[in-house]
């Protein structure tokens, strides 16, 4: 059920029967709930503004009807005294005001000079907020329809439900329970799922050394032999990897020794025989071992050419193991360009600095050369020295 809005209804005294009574027809026909309070000219008249302003608050939007009249004697008008308890609780206002073009009883008019400024001012505070003019019921109407619906799609209040419709306030205390429970939960998840993909990735290592580490015998038996020939050892990961793709959709044991017979023969002139050209006997070992490693399961059986054949499936864990192996395949390739072109920017960065080494080396070398192409000329000596300094000291 959509919720509804309390609408107050605004109007100055007893000159707008009427035009009121139409408001709350328009207002019960949009869905929502008109409000009203009667202006008490009896003893009661605070205690009913009063009574008034405390509606106007819980109410969710406010519409001002005004024509030419305030309030009798010198008191100001009591729907300016609702419109400003409006303003003061932040209720949408919306004015509707009457043409002053339209003719209208005088006894429903004010003729006194400051009533007439005081409704003038207030009609001007009025058309601050989102108001329209009219001059008779049926275009009252049309607009006050249209500018509520406007009113309520741009600003929409919080409006009021059925208590049936409510929620509990138990039920609310629960569902904020169960929101911090959640919250811990998916924080607790977050933490326990990274811990599980590097478990995953562990065991994924793991059963790819496994495969790469043992090997099986295989034979082949060929078209026009006699007996097993050509009796090799493969490693389970070539193995593994080549009979990943088949078992996707699932194969008999049958469909398995034909296809290993045809990828692993190692005599290519020759041709392996269609019916178990490998022993059954070592397709079921094989799958038996990778069934240990929960690569491969066992899915059921079937009747081929009259006998009895199991029907081999990978798992999901054997999707992830071959998932993995081909991507690093895949992903060599580009690394090894990566460090092609890292090694060839080295080479290049390091190719200046080694041209300036070898051209400082050979300017050493050439300073080296020319000092020891240099000679040592003595110094001029003065006659008679060279005799002097050549004859010998004899001893007394």
């Amino acid at each position: 059920m959509p919720k509804k809005y309390f609408i107050y209804l605004g109007a100055t005294l007893d000159d707008l029967k009427n035009e009121s009574r139409e408001l709350f027809r328009i207002i019960l026909e949009l869905g929502h709930v008109p409000v009203q309070a009667p202006y008490g000219e009896a003893e009661n008249g605070e205690s009913d503004r009063a009574m008034a302003g405390k509606v106007i608050s819980e109410c969710d939007y406010f519409i001002s009807l005004v024509a030419h009249k305030y309030s009798d004697g010198g008191e100001p008008g009591p729907l300016e005294a609702e419109y400003n308890q409006a303003l003061n609780c932040g209720v949408p206002v919306i004015a509707l005001i009457v043409d002053d073009e339209v003719r209208w009883r005088a006894n429903k008019k004010e003729t006194g000079a400051a009533q007439i400024r005081k409704l003038e001012d207030f009609k001007n505070s009025l058309r601050r907020h989102p108001h329209a003019s009219w001059s008779n019921t049926q275009e009252l109407c049309q607009k006050a329809q249209s500018l509520l619906l406007r009113e309520i799609n741009l600003h929409p209040r919080a409006g009021w439900i059925p208590g049936t419709q409510a929620v509990d306030p138990a039920v609310a205390n629960e569902l904020a329970r169960l929101g911090v429970e959640n919250g811990e939960l998916r924080r607790r998840l977050g933490i326990e799922s990274g811990d599980l993909l590097g478990r995953l990735r562990e065991q994924l290592k793991h059963a790819v050394k496994v495969l790469a580490l043992n090997r099986v015998i295989l034979s082949f038996y060929y078209e026009n032999g006699k007996t097993w020939e050509n009796i090799r050892k493969f490693r389970y990961l070539r193995i593994f990897k080549a009979l990943a793709p088949e078992l996707y959709t699932g194969k008999s044991t049958a469909d398995i020794s034909r296809f290993l017979g045809g990828v692993l023969n190692p005599d290519l002139k020759r041709t392996v025989r269609k019916d178990f050209p490998t022993p059954s006997n070592t397709v079921k070992k094989i799958m038996a071992d990778l069934i240990l490693l929960k690569l491969v399961r066992c899915a059921g059986g079937s009747r081929v050419d009259g006998a009895d054949s199991e029907i081999w499936e990978i798992t999901e864990y054997g999707k992830e193991l071959y998932a993995v192996y081909r991507m690093r395949q895949l992903v060599r390739p580009i690394e090894k360009l990566a460090q092609a072109a890292t090694a060839e920017k080295a080479e290049s960065e390091a190719e200046p600095a080694a041209k300036a080494a070898i051209e400082a080396t050979a300017d050493a070398a050439a300073d080296a050369g020319g000092k020891q192409a240099i000679k040592k000329v003595p110094p001029e000596e003065k006659p008679g020295e060279k005799k002097k300094r050549g004859r010998k000291k004899k001893n007394p």
